[in-house]
């Protein structure tokens, strides 16, 4: 029975989007898809010789890729989008430190109802890294990888549709799945996952788990709008509740993108995000390197870039 139900939203939507896919490849038409994206990168450089007020060398950079491919016709709709985003800065003589690190997939197909603006929906989410993560000033001990943690979702439910700029998909029935592909990592508890036990020698009695099965609810509300001219808000908000653990303890994960325009390839934006999952322990560490706190925080990012981006599609 383990996996059962991911497995079986896997086949359901696999069949839904096999389905629509072929049906469209009959009429040849490729007038039912819209796609496009944005791609950029953003930079700061900072350099000082002899400078009497004092100063550090830096240099910091981030690139992004922001892809979409959504499908209507008739009353099936199939939407997809794959955000990818990587950044390092390095600052005078110490090693490049990683400031940005994202890969996030979804993919969500709906049939309408009577009701043009509601959709019965299957969604699919993923959610991982590219790079090895540290909790700096420490670099010597991997905190994250690829695929530790590598998130998926699966669920079924209810998609509110106002145009191209709005939804909200309330699914009541949701399997997440949290993989920890890294054994240090899994031996101790990282993301949630159950820890190694040992003997009291400190040899491994039993190897930490890999992966966390997690059954509930989901809630995910995306906006995505030109809210002035030459100034795009993009923001979504994605909530997970555990039915038989601890449903009370919501899972948040808060995106916020504000991009301006300059010229046609000059660009500002200001990206947030904001976490907090009850499973995942942020250790805080002293200025000798012991640890002053463990536990479950609020964790935020904001990241304010200046660069060049080109966006492209319909």
């Amino acid at each position: 029975m383990k996996h059962l139900f991911s497995i079986l939203c896997s086949l359901l939507l696999t069949h839904a989007v096999t389905a629509t896919i072929l049906a469209d490849t009959v009429k040849k038409d490729t007038s039912y898809w819209k796609t496009g994206g944005v791609m950029g990168l953003n930079f700061s450089q900072a350099s000082y010789t002899n400078w009497a007020a004092g100063g550090q060398n830096s240099l910091a950079g981030t690139a992004y890729v922001s892809l979409f491919a959504n499908f209507k016709k008739g009353p099936s709709s199939w939407d997809n989008t794959l955000d990818l985003a990587y950044g390092k800065t390095e600052l005078g003589n110490d090693r490049p430190r990683k400031t940005d690190d994202k890969i996030d997939l979804s993919s969500k197909y709906g049939h309408t109802t009577s009701n043009q603006h509601w959709f019965y929906s299957a969604l699919f989410n993923f959610k991982s890294q590219f790079d090895n993560g540290y909790n700096y000033p420490n670099d010597s001990n991997v905190i994250s990888r690829f695929m530790a943690p590598g998130f998926f979702v699966f669920s079924l439910g209810m998609d509110y549709k106002l145009g191209d700029y709005f939804s909200l998909f309330i699914g009541p029935v949701t399997g997440k799945e949290t993989i920890v592909n890294a054994p240090t990592i899994a031996n101790a508890g990282g993301f949630g996952v159950q820890p190694a036990t040992y003997d009291a020698r400190g040899y491994i009695i039993t190897p930490g788990k890999n992966h966390l099965e997690e059954y509930g609810g989901y809630l995910k509300a995306a906006f995505k709008k030109d809210i002035m001219k030459n100034v795009n808000l993009q923001t979504k908000v994605e909530l997970f509740s555990n039915y038989l653990k601890n449903p009370q303890n919501v899972v948040v994960n808060w995106e916020m993108l504000i991009a301006m325009k300059i010229n046609k390839y000059l660009t500002a934006s200001l990206a947030t995000q904001l976490m907090y999952d009850d499973k995942i322990n942020i250790k805080i560490l002293n200025a000798d390197g012991s640890v002053q706190s463990n536990g479950p925080k609020v964790q935020f990012k904001e990241i304010l870039g200046v660069g060049i981006a080109y966006k492209f599609g319909k």
